[in-house]
């Protein structure tokens, strides 16, 4: 078992969770304006990543350019990576390759706690993806909690690079945004992401 077999009902009850829906659970973030670059980028790859219509395609040409533009424009002291694995509990089902991962620390050679927030990408069906985000973000929060840099807050992104959906996991309260975001607003996808990598608080010790 591993992250992709994970369902949201299963991560539940698998690790004693509790939900919280609401609409607009990011709506107060402050919305960040893209650079000129991302929105030329974005205005060709759009139509171009649903013609191909592909998750590797939507990946490479939606998803990575917004994650890259949070890091490159915003928050250069972050670090992000593309397909790592993340192993913390194999016996578990806590392990496999995350599609996107960004921690607060600066190292960009390998992954190194803590983790703060994980994007996974899926070609249409963001609630089948929604379970293995879940399951990556308890896993993020056992690595933090090993490294000793535990933080207070877990966020997860699933997208299919045009829609974009948000979760955090505190303590063992996972919050679900019920407000889907087109990549239509960047301003407001980037908004929230960069609050996600900005607000992390470690746990007292």
């Amino acid at each position: 078992m591993s992250f992709r077999d994970f369902r949201l009902p299963d991560v539940l009850k698998k690790f004693d969770l509790t939900t919280s829906e609401r609409a607009g659970l990011f709506e107060d973030r402050p919305p960040v304006v893209p650079s000129q670059a991302l929105l030329d980028m974005l205005r060709y790859n759009v139509p171009l990543a649903s013609s191909m219509g592909t998750e590797k395609a939507r990946s490479e040409l939606l998803i990575a350019p917004m994650l890259v533009e949070v890091k490159r424009a915003h928050r250069p002291d972050i670090s992000l990576f593309s397909g790592v694995e993340l192993s913390v509990d194999p016996e578990a089902g806590l392990t496999g390759v995350c599609d996107f991962l960004m921690s607060a620390s600066p190292e960009q050679l390998f992954v190194k706690a803590p983790v703060v927030a994980l994007a996974e990408a899926k070609n249409e069906n963001l609630r089948e993806g929604t379970g293995q985000c879940a399951a990556e973000m308890v896993a993020a929060k056992i690595f933090n909690e090993r490294e000793g840099t535990a933080v207070t807050t877990i966020h997860g992104v699933v997208t299919t690079g045009t829609v974009w959906k948000f979760l955090s996991l505190t303590d063992k309260t996972l919050a679900i945004d019920l407000n889907e975001y087109s990549i239509s607003q960047p301003e407001k996808i980037l908004g929230i992401l960069v609050s996600m990598v900005s607000d992390w608080k470690t746990e007292p010790r």
